[in-house]
């Protein structure tokens, strides 16, 4: 074991704590091990030089990564593969008999009033699988006992764990991206929100997205905003979603995700001096640190910018996105398939696991959905969204 000696620096740190001396900057490398990939010669004793030091303690990385993808998965099933859609359209209203009798007129009940029903089918699956293989007789030449061999392997199924989570929690995002582009292509004027807009047009103030989340008179004006479309959701209309069809979304049945940036400034900017907290508290809702990525820096443009090709073949490239509300039935992770296959070399001894997942994820333009981003004047293309193609 390399042992350094560090009286100067605890005498400095001392005198720093003290005050007796100015901060000085601090050369920690002989204090702070960084590891190292590969034991070298030097781990010897300090006695006789000739023993090799060996390991004390076996800490294994297993952490369960809970993930933070919003939850829209639903249920699967064992046979078939397509999921249906029926809904049925807002019967007219006819003219009321009862108040028009004539004497001799037939009234006749016996009419067939055929009800309108549409049907939309879904039937598409994404597919992927994690291989990862396993030994313990090799293995087992580098622990002391069985509880660290277990330690070690549950490390490694908790790591296939994890990647599942990422993975799955990368494909919803690209659900709601989906989603989100294709409201801004061929979304309603309703459907796509500039929050900065409407704020400078009712103010008459100039507001740029620089400047936006730093405002508080913004702040209140957007969640007041997000607020007032969640009850106007609640309402049967045919302006929320792009297929113009008749819905309505209860206030149970909301799905809000908002961009963190923006959940934390309204936090933040509303409630800390605020006495009644629950009037300006935004709707029950989850947080998303990014929509598509994180970027280098986690800057705004980079978390709150998607880059999508809808169905239509329409480039849609946005940035500003702060938030969506939509229906439960919107979008989602239909039929998910999880399971383990495994393989067994007996000439090398040992064993393949094979992670598998299938999952079908859809977007349904009948349903309600709703875009907020913030946008500078100007910028964009037709509709709101910077639409390309």
């Amino acid at each position: 074991m390399k042992v350094k000696q560090v009286y100067e620096l605890v005498n400095l740190a001392t005198s720093e704590i003290l005050g007796d001396e100015l901060v000085l900057q601090e050369d920690l490398s002989n204090v702070v091990d960084v590891g190292k990939e590969i034991i070298d010669s030097d781990n010897l004793d300090n006695y006789v030089k000739k023993l090799v030091n060996h390991i004390g303690k076996v800490v294994f990385v297993n952490r369960v990564y809970q993930g933070g993808a919003p939850s829209v998965l639903m249920d699967g099933w064992e046979y078939g593969s397509i999921l249906e859609k029926v809904s049925s359209e807002l019967p007219k209203a006819t003219e009321s008999d009862s108040w028009k009798l004539q004497d001799g007129v037939e009234y006749s009940p016996d009419i067939f009033y055929q009800p309108e029903v549409s049907v939309k089918f879904f039937n598409s699956k994404v597919t992927f699988e994690i291989p990862l293989s396993f030994t313990e007789k090799q293995i087992k030449e580098s622990f002391s006992n069985a509880t660290q061999l277990n330690g070690f392997l549950s490390m490694l199924y908790t790591s296939v764990e994890n990647s599942m989570t990422v993975k799955l929690d990368a494909l919803i995002m690209r659900t709601i991206n989906n989603m989100i582009g294709e409201t801004l292509a061929s979304g309603t004027a309703v459907q796509k929100v500039n929050l900065l807009a409407e704020y400078n047009g009712s103010t008459g103030e100039s507001l740029t997205v620089d400047d936006a989340l730093q405002s508080p008179e913004f702040i209140r004006y957007a969640t007041y905003t997000i607020g007032l479309y969640s009850d106007r959701m609640s309402r049967i209309s045919k302006l929320f979603n792009a297929g113009n069809a008749e819905r309505f979304t209860p206030h149970d049945m909301q799905k809000i995700v908002l961009l963190s940036d923006f959940a934390k400034a309204s936090e933040t900017f509303l409630l800390s001096n605020t006495f009644n907290e629950e009037r300006v508290l935004l709707p029950r809702h989850e947080t998303i640190p990014y929509f598509q990525g994180s970027g280098e820096t986690y800057s705004f443009e980079d978390v709150s910018k998607i880059s999508v090709k809808t169905s239509g073949d329409v480039e849609i490239e946005q940035t500003g996105l702060i938030g969506v509300i939509f229906d439960r039935d919107a979008l989602g992770v239909a039929n998910l398939d999880r399971r383990v296959t495994t393989n067994y070399n007996p000439k090398a001894e040992f064993y393949t696991n094979f992670y598998k997942f299938d999952a079908g994820f859809f977007n349904d333009l009948n349903e309600n959905f709703v875009v907020f981003y913030i946008e500078d004047e100007g910028e964009g293309g037709e509709g709101g969204g910077g639409v390309e193609g």
